[in-house]
């Protein structure tokens, strides 16, 4: 067996561990989970860490177990919530649960035969129990004052907490129990908001099964400014591409600030320490390059999209941001330019002067104004500088026979789709 638990420490996936996890993991093949609320319809970005944590058990010879909480979902995890969650339909729970479940196909290795994920759902379990057999033979093990002691509970008394939320580690800790019954599952992972709910379940198969089990929580990603990650003005970056489309998500990873790329390199890709250091090593000689962040962009949006939405970021990135060549790219590419900047539909076969083809663009207000931008070189079609007032658009400048792109100055830039 591999080093797994060395592994995740100088990822730095290691914030708090049960004692003798290190050994357990060095022991033998083992089955790890962790739990995904279907609190929406797609995961956030917050979301890829524990999966990344699964992942690297996975690489390291042990089998993930992810636990879509279509029972926990009914009820909301009072952890790292200010207020009592919305509680939502059944129906919304488990399309939501769908949604969740398609895009977990991506993220772990499914291809493997003894390290194959597990997707489930506790609701197939969660309800069918008896609420009166689930309080004599679960709730019995529980103290209300060691309950009262848990982080995730105490941030909320002063505002209050319903029975309902102060159940929600009951419930985890019986899905702990039930996997360690059923599946050979050993160990919980999670962020560190989970740590209390975690440890019941711990606390729970010892005093039932007398068995052996064992949690791990990484700390929560935070941002060397203090904002929170996996947010921008925009909101929340999601998983979904109809949500947060792959463009958008490798321009929020090429963003990475200096004083994060190095910790978001370890935690979100597979990429090895002397890989890592190779990066940081040629950002330090060339910090413009932005390098690390273009590696940990394309590593990411790979993962979560698939490597053609990878490429045609990554092009669209390389036109709008590095005048790379529009010919060049991938067709598909035009299609995501054409989300993202301004776009206007034209007939590529009638005769268009470059000036009118700039005032329909949006570029200019006028003919007189796009002349004189023309004039004084101002205007660029497919990142070529025009300077001639008389320039006509030829079927030549057409790529494809309909994307013609357009530029004024260094960053106004428009898209003419025949």
């Amino acid at each position: 067996m591999s080093d797994v638990f060395a592994e995740l420490k100088w990822r730095g996936f290691v914030q708090q561990a049960t004692p003798d996890v290190e050994a357990h993991l060095a022991g033998g093949h083992r089955s790890a989970y962790c739990g995904f609320d279907p609190t929406a319809a797609s995961l956030q970005l917050g979301n890829l860490m524990p999966i990344m944590l699964l992942r690297h058990l996975q690489i390291g010879g042990h089998r993930p177990i992810v636990l879509m909480g279509g029972g926990t979902g009914m009820i909301g995890d009072p952890s790292g919530k200010k207020n009592e969650r919305p509680l939502l339909s059944k129906e919304q729970i488990r399309e939501n649960l769908h949604h969740q479940r398609d895009q977990m196909s991506h993220l772990l290795d499914f291809d493997t035969k003894d390290t194959r994920p597990l997707v489930l759902d506790n609701a197939d379990w969660l309800e069918a129990q008896s609420l009166v057999a689930f309080l004599r033979d679960i709730g019995k093990h529980f103290s209300v004052n060691l309950m009262l002691q848990k982080e995730s509970v105490q941030a909320r008394l002063a505002a209050g907490i319903s029975y309902t939320e102060f159940s929600y580690m009951l419930l985890q800790a019986y899905d702990f129990l039930h996997l360690f019954r059923k599946e050979q599952c050993t160990i919980q992972v999670g962020g560190s908001d989970q740590w209390g709910n975690i440890t019941a379940g711990v606390d729970l198969i010892r005093r039932v099964e007398s068995g052996e089990a064992h949690g791990l929580v990484a700390p929560l990603v935070t941002t060397a400014s203090g904002a929170k990650f996996g947010k921008t003005e925009a909101g929340a970056i999601w998983l979904d591409p109809a949500l947060t489309s792959p463009y958008q998500l490798y321009q929020f990873w090429v963003n990475t600030d200096d004083r994060d790329v190095e910790r978001y390199l370890k935690v979100f890709t597979l990429l090895s320490q002397d890989a890592i250091k190779t990066l940081l090593q040629s950002h330090a000689t060339n910090p413009g390059s932005r390098e690390p962040q273009k590696k940990l962009a394309a590593l990411v949006t790979e993962l979560v999209h698939g490597k053609p939405a990878c490429e045609t970021a990554v092009g669209a990135s390389a036109i709008l941001f590095d005048e790379f060549s529009p010919r060049a790219v991938a067709p598909a590419t035009f299609d995501v330019l054409a989300q993202e900047i301004p776009t206007v539909s034209v007939d590529s076969s009638a005769e268009l002067l470059l000036v009118d083809a700039v005032v329909r663009a949006g570029l200019a207000a006028s003919k007189g104004e796009a002349k004189r931008s023309i004039e004084q070189g101002g205007i660029y079609v497919n990142q070529e500088r025009v300077k001639d007032v008389a320039r006509k658009i030829g079927v030549e400048d057409w790529i494809g026979g309909r994307n013609l792109l357009l530029r004024k100055g260094k960053k106004d830039y428009a898209l003419l789709r025949g």
